[in-house]
């Protein structure tokens, strides 16, 4: 028994450890983007209340028989409403003091008098009160996983036109009572399938799992349920980079996790150093961390550069020392990044081979020197995509610096010095001579290598954020051990637009029923 529990104290911390993965990317909505989410929601609200669908309503009261039919809802004032978080999990949308406005088709059979004509309604006082439970799916998907909805009316008046105008309004009471309920009766599922089957379609456009390019995908699904608080919505996300090739492969995660602690801005994104290492560490897995430039790829400058210095004597010694020139720069390990406050670099261990390559014959080899360089890398967003622009230049900005390049931009964040430096895998001596070559050969890879890779990472790898939601105004921050973007949403589509563009088919049976049937004019059918 002893024993059993030594054993299990000493597995507790590794059984804590599994079940709290450190999220590589966290996203945290604040009131203030809340708000924003809260105009173009009432905004889809109102266009799905207007598609409302009541049954048609018949009935008799004595002599009196009635029959409605074709209620189409002809405006809306939603003046009240506020959207909230709650606590854990959940959304709280309230609307107050709304009103709608109805207009239907009527047929009425008094006595022996019968008539037919329109009806203008108007539901006041509507109040309508939902709460949204956010979750993560089986694919680590946000989604709204439950709703519960509270609709009433407080006062429903209806306007008759015709030649029994006044008989109407005295009979008026039970149209208007039945109406008021069927109305009632409609607005919540309504609004439940705006959210659970249209607001889920558009958080179906939230990429989870995808592929960045050829090489490498990303896994942006989250590790748990959201978590909420009166002021904040917070996701953690895996944020983890695979290569294509081995689409099964987990790298653990040792990095800090991020702490996101402000709410000035719309939305926060932060990045750990997980994240940026997992995405480095699937190139390399890929095996395309690999450049070779041979014959005329090779730069003029560096041939000459070569040819002119310690290496001439080796291609003196070659009896193909008029053949073309080949280079290949492969990295040896995986890339490293570190993230400071004073900005974010990336370490890179590469050997240089070069090597002669005479026609028909076996290449031979002159010089294989190893490379250690710290980049200086550039953090920004384009549109929806994070980007990484790596540089061998040295920035001096600020007291740390000698000299000012140019002022830093205030979307982008770089690390003060970049450090090079080569050697020889072979001798001491030739070591030696490599010294000689290291600032001229690190500005000529500036100019020939450094262009190669940032094409290479052009095109970023995209946030998760819903289509048509775009950032404005962001600010790229540094932290030890992660970066944060703040940043200010806008929509450019609205939701309508991309739920309308993801909306799922309907079958022909649902759409059939969906359909009021034509009244008929004859009296007898009432």
């Amino acid at each position: 028994m002893a024993a059993g529990s030594c054993l299990l104290l000493l597995l507790l911390p590794s059984l804590v450890t599994a079940s709290h993965r450190p999220p590589g990317c966290k996203i945290r909505i604040t009131s203030k983007g809340l708000d924003l989410v809260k105009q173009e929601g009432l905004r889809f609200v109102e266009q799905e209340l207007q598609n409302i669908t009541v049954s048609d309503l018949h009935g008799n009261q004595g002599q009196f028989q009635y029959n409605i039919s074709q209620v189409k809802v002809t405006d809306l004032q939603l003046a009240f409403s506020d959207l909230n978080f709650q606590p854990q999990q959940h959304l709280v949308f309230n609307i107050s003091n709304a009103s709608i406005s109805l207009r239907f088709r009527r047929q009425l059979l008094y006595w022996f008098f019968y008539d037919i004509g329109s009806i203008n309604a108007s539901a006041d006082g509507v109040h309508i009160y939902t709460v949204l439970q956010l979750a993560k799916d089986e694919a680590g998907r946000l989604k709204i996983s439950n709703m519960t909805c509270n609709a009433s009316i407080a006062r429903m008046h209806a306007g008759f036109s015709g030649t029994l105008r006044k008989v109407y309004e005295f009979l008026s009471t039970f149209i208007v009572t039945g109406m008021r309920f069927l109305l009632s009766q409609q607005i919540c599922p309504s609004l439940e399938h705006a959210s659970l089957v249209l607001l889920n379609s558009l958080l179906d456009t939230v990429p989870v799992r995808n592929y960045v390019d050829e090489h490498i995908g990303i896994d942006y699904s989250l590790l748990q349920d959201p978590s909420i608080s009166t002021d904040t919505l917070d996701l953690n996300f895996k944020g983890m980079f695979f290569p294509r090739v081995r689409e099964d492969q987990e790298l653990e995660n040792h990095a800090v996790e991020p702490v996101i602690k402000e709410t000035e801005r719309m939305v926060y994104v932060a990045f750990s150093e997980y994240f940026f290492d997992s995405a480095m560490h699937s190139y390399f897995q890929a095996g395309v961390l690999t450049i070779e430039l041979q014959g005329e790829k090779v730069p003029k400058d560096l041939e000459v550069l070569l040819r002119a210095t310690f290496f001439g004597t080796i291609f003196m010694l070659s009896p193909s020392v008029d053949a073309p020139l080949r280079l290949v720069l492969q990295v040896s390990a995986p890339p490293r990044c570190i993230i400071k406050p004073s900005g974010t670099s990336v370490s890179v261990s590469a050997f240089l081979n070069i090597s002669l390559v005479p026609p028909d014959r076996p290449p031979v080899q002159l010089s294989s020197m190893a490379m250690e360089t710290k980049l200086s890398a550039k953090v920004f967003l384009q549109g929806k995509a994070l980007r990484v622009q790596l540089d061998l230049r040295r920035y001096g900005w600020g007291t740390m610096g000698a000299w000012r390049e140019s002022p830093p931009h205030p979307t982008h964040n770089c690390f003060l010095l970049s450090r090079f430096r080569i050697y020889s895998k072979q001798s001491a001596l030739e070591s030696l001579a490599l010294f000689s070559l290291q600032a001229p050969l690190k500005t000529l890879l500036q100019l020939t290598i450094m262009p190669i890779i940032n094409e290479r990472t052009k095109k970023g790898v995209q946030i998760p954020l819903p289509e048509g939601m775009d950032f404005t105004r962001e600010v790229v921050t540094n932290h030890a051990g992660f970066l944060t973007v703040g940043a200010d949403l806008l929509f450019s589509k609205g939701l309508r637009e991309v739920i309308e563009k993801y909306r799922p088919v309907p079958t022909v049976t649902a759409y059939s029923s969906s359909q009021p049937a034509e009244p008929s004019l004859d009296p007898s059918s009432i």
